[in-house]
C-alpha cells in the first residue's frame, strides 16, 4: 500500500458509513483523490466493506467514468461528439497533443501533470467545440485558445514550455 493513504480511505468510507451498497460513491471519492482507482485503494475497501475485489472491480470496470490507470494532475477532456466534430474539435485534440507529447495510446504525460482524453460528449453542444481542464469547461476552443489555455497551466505550474 504504498501509494494509498489509509487514513484518507478509511475517513471516504466513514463518510459513506462503510456501506457496501454506496461502493460508487466510495469509488468516485477514491478517484476524486487520487484521479484514478489505485489497486491497493481498492483491495483495502473490498476488505474493509467485506465484497469481493471481484465485485469491486466490476464496478470499476462496468462504468467509463472510472479509470484503473494513473492518470495527469490536469486531465484534459476534448470532446468529439457531432456538434463539435463538425466545428473541429479534431485540431484541437491534435494540438494538445502535440503540444505535450502524448497519443491516444499513451495520454498521460511522464511527468503525471497532464492527462487527454476524447469524451464522446460533454453535454454543452451549443458551446461547441469544447473541452475541459478538470471539469472546468473551455468553450468555442481553437488550436490558439488550446495553446493558450496550456501556456497558462505551464505558468501556474511553473513548468517551461
Amino acid at each position: 500500500m504504498s501509494q494509498i493513504d489509509v487514513n484518507k480511505l478509511d475517513e471516504i468510507l466513514t463518510d459513506h458509513s462503510y456501506d457496501p451498497t454506496l461502493v460508487i460513491g466510495i469509488m468516485q471519492d477514491i478517484q476524486k483523490e487520487y484521479h484514478y482507482l489505485p489497486q491497493d485503494a481498492l483491495s483495502y475497501v473490498a476488505k474493509k466493506l467485506k465484497i469481493s475485489e471481484a465485485k469491486i472491480y466490476g464496478v470499476a470496470t462496468f462504468y467509463e467514468n472510472f479509470s484503473l490507470e494513473p492518470k495527469g494532475k490536469y486531465i484534459i477532456k476534448v470532446c468529439d461528439g457531432t456538434a463539435c466534430h463538425v466545428r473541429q474539435s479534431t485540431p484541437i485534440l491534435e494540438e494538445i497533443r502535440n503540444r505535450l507529447g502524448v497519443t491516444a495510446k499513451n495520454p498521460t504525460t511522464p511527468d503525471m501533470m497532464f492527462t487527454v482524453e476524447t469524451v464522446s460528449c460533454l453535454g454543452a453542444c451549443g458551446l461547441a467545440p469544447v473541452c475541459t481542464v478538470n471539469d472546468h469547461v473551455h468553450p468555442s476552443m481553437t488550436p490558439e485558445k488550446a495553446r493558450q489555455m496550456l501556456d497558462e497551466i505551464y505558468e501556474k505550474e511553473g513548468l517551461k514550455k
